[in-house]
């Protein structure tokens, strides 16, 4: 009996992560099912959960979507002392088409995909508390939720103003330009009158938002700042920017070198070579949310006189058409960015979950992996470096039974 206690001393702890219920599956290392079932995520639930699991003490979890709909569950088994490791969702499906021969979904097979995938897969993402992290999550989201208001706020004025001025109004268009515009308008009938009242509103609306947006800004900005980070110091690299970055990358030593992290931000161009025919098309994968800070940096480059004015300039130059240029800008742009996170993750600036947990071969806090030569944009084709192949790992993270 001791013994077979032995040989399943570590277990991987699958679950399929909803907002009311969970469905876990215990795996031991050699892919045995030992257990499972379906939990309620209330206090009692979560409870009877714990107590069902207490037969695996020495256990990691493996739970899906880990920044989505497992966050909640995630963190209260992190505040319990629970070690636990993100398994994306992409690598599940693909485990879970393997496993059933027919990819049907059910609670039960996700929570076996998600088993699978965390006992078989090295170098998953292991989830962490980091208080700092936190405040910045919360309050970049929030400050985008303010600026996707300001957005609906400005297109319904601009639709009022269609109807009340011939041609409308400019594009871009503050509080205090509709109320000077607003002023010059003199409404006789009721529809014209009932019109500017809720184009005033509207103005209203602006003039609050834009005072949320100017404190947000300066609270994010100290925050940022406070950790030493050189992003703001990056043209078009603003305190909303330099956040999102900073909590979506996480750990960056979990990308081995720049070409893995422009493929991460979708800035990668993907290989689609056939035979003798060789091409490079768009890619529309990677985290969109830090594609589009990329986006917007090199937007920001692009107006003023600048090394990525430059370099688009030279690109368009050499026969590339604008989009193109622009996609090769972001490419170099997003090894810029990893530079800079890579000189301040050693430098010990960074707020990282290294610090805390293993680096990319397992060593703590160790970055010798990763690579970056240079600190400007080079001039390369724009299908050039990309990510070679994932090196096979086969082998689980955790401790094998003996």
């Amino acid at each position: 009996m001791s013994e077979q206690v032995q040989q399943v001393q570590r277990v991987v702890v699958g679950m399929d992560p909803h907002k009311r219920t969970v469905t876990v599956e215990v795996m031991a290392a050699d892919e045995t099912v030992l257990g499972g079932g379906r939990f309620d995520t209330t206090v009692e639930g979560y409870i009877a959960m714990l107590e069902y699991l207490t037969a695996w003490p020495d256990r990691v979890w493996g739970i899906e979507g880990c920044e989505g709909i497992g966050r909640h569950i995630a963190h209260r088994l992190l505040a319990d002392g629970q070690d636990i490791v993100d398994v994306p969702a992409k690598l599940s499906a693909r485990a879970r088409v393997f496993a059933t021969g027919q990819g049907r979904k059910t609670d039960a097979t996700d929570a076996h995909s998600v088993a699978l995938v965390a006992t078989r897969m090295a170098g998953l993402r292991p989830v962490v508390s980091n208080d700092e992290l936190e405040v910045l999550q919360l309050l970049v989201d929030r400050r985008r939720s303010i600026g996707e208001e300001h957005t609906r706020k400005v297109s319904q004025l601009h639709r009022i103003l269609l109807e009340m001025l011939p041609g409308g109004a400019k594009k871009h268009l503050s509080a205090a330009q509709a109320r000077a515009i607003l002023s010059k308008v003199r409404p006789r009938d009721a529809v014209g009158k009932t019109r500017k009242r809720v184009a005033m509103e509207l103005v209203l609306d602006l003039e609050r938002i834009y005072t949320r947006k100017k404190a947000a800004d300066k609270e994010l900005t100290a925050l940022v700042a406070a950790t030493g980070t050189g992003l703001l110091g990056l043209h078009g690299i603003g305190p909303s920017g330099a956040a999102r970055l900073l909590v979506e990358v996480g750990d960056l030593s979990r990308f081995p070198n720049r070409n893995h992290f422009a493929s991460w931000t979708g800035t990668a161009p993907i290989d689609a070579s056939s035979g003798e025919h060789v091409r490079h098309r768009l890619s529309r994968k990677g985290n969109r949310q830090i594609n589009r800070v990329l986006h917007i940096m090199a937007t920001v480059q692009l107006r003023t006189p600048t090394e990525g004015r430059a370099y688009y300039d030279r690109k368009k130059a050499g026969g590339k058409t604008s989009m193109e240029a622009m996609r090769c800008l972001k490419r170099r742009l997003s090894d810029v960015v990893y530079r800079t996170m890579l000189g301040d993750y050693t430098a010990g600036k960074i707020i990282s979950p290294a610090s805390q947990v293993t680096g990319p071969r397992g060593q703590r806090g160790n970055v010798s992996n990763s690579s970056a030569t240079g600190s400007k944009p080079h001039p390369g084709p724009s299908d050039k470096p990309l990510p070679g192949p994932a090196k096979p790992q086969p082998t689980t993270p955790l401790r094998r039974a003996s």
